[in-house]
């Protein structure tokens, strides 16, 4: 079990949304204070160089939150409810959504159907609730495995504090992979190696990953140590990465799925725990809303969370080319640099996306629609910009005060040509 848990320990990233949920249940100051602000991308170039991003101004942040240490607080939580019951050791084999009926294999290894008001699909990537739904006329499904998968490796603290600065998400961007490393409250960093696994599949030997690691990251082999490095790298094979997208998220009144069950993504936003948590929180607003009526709710839950989550599926594709790749542009950071002066100019017009998805509830389908246009003004801007100077640059070179000075050249010229032809003078 430890070793299975190595591989799915991926750090997480605690922004707004998720925050806003903790918020509504009384957890969110328990959660933050055992969470690590990072302010910025720190972005180390093949020759050591870094440099750091912002995520927005000053004042924002996102956290960095152990997995287990979020598991536990969520489920000692949940305990303290006196109509809360919760259950280890049970599988889930049947589900009925049309009656609301599941059918549970224990310890005892004697399989018990259990009637509920509400099925909450919550069961992750690999919903076993969502495979009954698949069967059902109407529901659309797809899956994505992308070509990259990841590893984890690790940075222990050195003399006993942090071996680079804590503050940050650190990212080495090599174009068709990278390597980001997050903080955790003992010192250590959590790396976490992505790449093609057809390149993970390449490096069969120790000697071939130090070798490996020399040459693209290799201000980072001295941090995680040589020898570490060696084993951990084969410790476990590189785990893979789905992305699921599904319509609707509920059927009839008895059944609806929320998280990873109904929009599993990539890790590239840090945004699938705080989608889940959003679920929560929009849900638990419906619910108000239609007085815990689950026909009403239900649906409505379906219409209004699809596009978002969707949305949000769709951004975390790019944002991983974003962070491998565009983060080595200077026309990258030059855009980006002028998003932030926009924002601060007009604050409410232009907004850039990190900002929309990770510092408020903008719903993510907004956001992407508002992104692409915003995108549209300022090429359109930097466009005319440029055309404006192209245009400048040749009224000057062909207005009065140059037109003169080549008819002083070309006087000049003509009276050494003549001489020239005269005799007069020798070239």
């Amino acid at each position: 079990m430890a070793e299975f848990a190595r591989g799915r320990s991926i750090n997480l990233a605690l922004s707004y949304r998720g925050r806003q949920a903790l918020k509504a249940i009384g957890l969110e100051d328990q959660i933050v204070s055992q969470g690590i602000p990072m302010r910025a991308r720190m972005i180390h170039s093949l020759s050591g160089k870094k440099s750091a991003i912002p995520y927005g101004t000053k004042s924002q942040y996102i956290l960095s939150i152990s997995r287990e240490n979020l598991n536990k607080d969520l489920l000692t939580a949940v305990e303290k409810y006196p109509n809360a019951k919760v259950h280890f050791g049970h599988q889930l084999l049947k589900c009925r959504p049309e009656t609301g009926v599941i059918t549970l294999l224990g310890p005892d290894k004697v399989p018990k159907d259990i009637a509920c008001d509400l099925i909450l699909g919550c069961d992750g990537a690999y919903s076993t609730v969502r495979t009954h739904l698949v069967k059902k006329p109407r529901f659309d499904y797809s899956q994505q495995y992308i070509p990259h998968g990841y590893m984890e490796l690790t940075i222990p603290p050195q003399n006993g504090d942090f071996a680079m600065e804590p503050n940050y998400l650190h990212i080495w961007p090599r174009d068709t992979f990278m390597m980001i490393a997050l903080p955790n409250m003992n010192k250590s960093f959590t790396c976490t190696l992505f790449m093609p696994f057809e390149e993970f599949e390449k490096l069969l030997t120790s000697r071939d990953v130090l070798d490996f690691f020399q040459k693209y990251f290799p201000d980072s082999l001295h941090l995680i140590g040589k020898e570490a490095l060696a084993q951990d790298f084969f410790r476990l094979p590189a785990q893979p990465m789905i992305s699921v997208k599904c319509s609707s998220f509920h059927f009839n009144s008895h059944c609806v799925l929320m998280g990873d069950a109904a929009h599993a993504l990539v890790p590239f936003f840090g945004q699938g725990m705080n989608a889940g948590f959003e679920d929560c929180l929009v849900f638990d607003e419906l619910m108000d809303k239609f007085n815990n009526d689950f026909s009403m709710c239900l649906p409505e839950f379906s219409k209004f969370r699809i596009p978002d989550d969707h949305a949000i599926s769709d951004l975390s594709m790019y944002n991983y080319i974003e962070m491998r790749s565009h983060v080595n542009s200077r026309w990258f950071i030059f855009q980006k640099n002028i998003e932030r002066c926009l924002h601060a100019l007009m604050p409410s017009t232009f907004i850039p996306l990190y900002t929309m998805v990770t510092f408020s509830r903008i719903r993510y389908h907004e956001a992407m629609l508002r992104w692409q246009w915003q995108k549209k003004v300022i090429n359109t801007a930097l466009f005319f910009f440029g055309t404006l100077v192209a245009l400048s640059t040749t009224y000057l070179l062909t207005g009065p005060t140059f037109r003169s000075s080549l008819g002083c050249l070309r006087r000049s010229w003509n009276s050494v040509t003549y001489f020239q032809n005269i005799g007069r003078i020798s070239l």
